[in-house]
């Protein structure tokens, strides 16, 4: 805490600021209460005013007697608190810190009726059913995944899940690791996470809408789909409709292709895993949302913030890893679709950030309502004038690029991007949207061009910064030592470098000025 001319600067992220103690109305800071130790803790600051100016109390020792005896009597449990004087230029304050409680839910209670709150930014508000259901499950210790039901698993097949693991890890799937991973009880139980791999998956809320919309905004919709699978097949699905909706251009350099894709295709895939594990299963009408506009993906998921916060408030370098599904997450993490350690808001935008067109502005940003995610990934081959001309992206990322004369013919006859056909990508999607390569770069004989194994090594970078070198072989279908060798010979060539370590860092296009 600190305070300059006599405004109190409060450190912590949560706090309310009351003026005086109210002792008819206390349910005006008993919820504040209720809602700090029921989220990520906070502080109360008795004796300054809605504006952090310092008013002072008149007689702080018998407000703190007041509000220990009324906690005592009015919140059940009793959530550890600690009552803090402060001093200041002739001016008594005290501050309240509530920790974040174990037992949840904190419920305030009069004349019979229990309710508790929540903080969602700085506000305190009374708890939603999916909500408490939540705080029941935290104050035992349990998550909503983790449960066990009645179902059998016996009755139930995984060959998806099976088949996903041998083709993720190139390792032998065995059924003990049902148990294992969380999916299945000691006594041959499914767990809620055990229902959602299941190859018929019949849980109401495992679902996406997939929409591509014309335009900016929701009016007429090009296709529209539901999909109700398991999780496995929802993420499949999900990328399948986002990259038949996405265009991808590219550009013909001296010695190699170069992609321009609309988005990151790993930063998206990342985004929808992030979706479908951290979503609120409890919200029995919810399902996560991909809606597809001109300029922006836009991925929607039931359930805010664990900790109430608002993510566009945080610094998402330094927000850390808190799972509301630890075992639908382990699940992912064991098909090698996520990392351990809750890298994935930073991840996207660092895949984001690689590609050779990526403009400043145009990162994937992040925003929470009361009870909603979303994670909006721009279009960056988009401008405030509509789609950029696939030569105008190219004289960006590499500015000795030889220009059109404005006299020549539009780009949609050079680039054959076909507006029947727009944002599929099919297998003709070279023809389509391809820089000629007499307009762009040195074709000449004497330049010497890369391998068709080094140009799918550059296409695999593009697409995933991260992907290491035996997932390029496994992907391409060569030895490892063959991916090296193509590797080795694109670093000498000046195309191809590779920063931080080799497990977390990133492949990174050199475009020659």
């Amino acid at each position: 805490m600190q305070i300059h001319n006599n405004t109190l600067i409060a450190e912590c992220s949560a706090y309310d600021f009351k003026e005086m103690l109210e002792r008819k109305k206390v349910k005006s800071w008993l919820k504040s209460v209720s809602a700090f130790a029921n989220t990520d803790g906070g502080s109360l600051f008795y004796g300054v005013n809605d504006d952090g100016v310092i008013v002072g109390l008149e007689n702080p020792q018998a407000d703190a007697d007041f509000i220990s005896e009324t906690i005592k009597a009015r919140l059940d449990p009793v959530p550890e608190i600690q009552l803090i004087p402060i001093e200041y230029e002739g001016h008594s304050l005290l501050e309240m810190k509530i920790k974040a409680g174990t037992l949840t839910p904190y419920y305030y209670y009069q004349d019979g009726t229990r309710i508790a709150y929540v903080r969602v930014g700085n506000e305190s508000v009374e708890c939603n059913s999916q909500q408490l259901l939540s705080l029941v499950l935290k104050g035992t210790h349990m998550t909503w995944d983790s449960l066990p039901t009645q179902v059998d698993a016996s009755k139930h097949s995984f060959i998806i899940l099976a088949n996903t693991f041998r083709e993720q890890t190139h390792q032998e799937w065995n059924d003990k690791y049902l148990e294992s991973f969380g999916l299945v009880t000691p006594d041959g139980k499914l767990t809620n996470a055990g229902l959602l791999f299941v190859d018929n998956c019949t849980v109401f809320q495992s679902r996406i809408f997939c929409t591509r919309w014309t335009g900016l905004y929701k009016d007429d919709a090009i296709s529209s789909v539901e999909h109700r699978a398991n999780l496995v097949l929802l993420l499949k699905y999900g990328m399948d409709f986002i990259k038949n909706y996405t265009m991808s251009g590219w550009v013909k350099m001296p010695n190699y292709r170069l992609n321009l894709p609309d988005h990151s295709d790993r930063a998206i895939f990342e985004g929808l895993v992030n979706h479908l594990i951290h979503r609120d299963y409890t919200v029995m009408g919810g399902e996560v949302h991909i809606d597809i506009y001109d300029d922006r993906v836009e991925l929607i998921s039931p359930g805010a913030m664990l900790d109430g916060t608002q993510i566009q408030d945080r610094d998402i370098y330094k927000v850390p890893s808190m799972r509301r599904n630890p075992v639908i997450a382990d699940m992912f993490t064991q098909l090698d679709y996520m990392e351990k350690r809750g890298s994935g808001l930073r991840k996207m935008r660092e895949l984001t950030e690689k590609l050779p067109n990526f403009l400043q502005g145009k990162e994937p940003q992040y925003q929470t309502e009361a009870t909603s995610f979303y994670t909006t990934f721009y279009n960056l081959n988009w401008g405030d004038n509509g789609r950029i001309p696939v030569e105008e992206v190219a004289n960006r990322v590499n500015s000795t690029l030889e220009k059109y004369l404005e006299n020549e013919e539009n780009s949609v006859e050079k680039f054959g991007v076909n507006a029947d056909k727009f944002g599929v990508n099919e297998a003709s999607s070279v023809e389509k949207f391809g820089v000629n390569a007499d307009k762009f770069g040195d074709t000449s004989e004497t330049q010497k061009t890369v391998s068709k194994t080094a140009q799918k090594i550059i296409d695999l970078v593009i697409s995933d910064p991260s992907i290491t070198a035996d997932n390029m072989a496994n992907k391409i279908g060569v030895t490892k030592r063959a991916i090296e060798k193509n590797i080795k010979n694109l670093r000498t060539m000046g195309i191809l470098i590779h920063e931080g370590s080799d497990k977390t860092g990133y492949w990174r296009i050199i475009i020659k000025p």
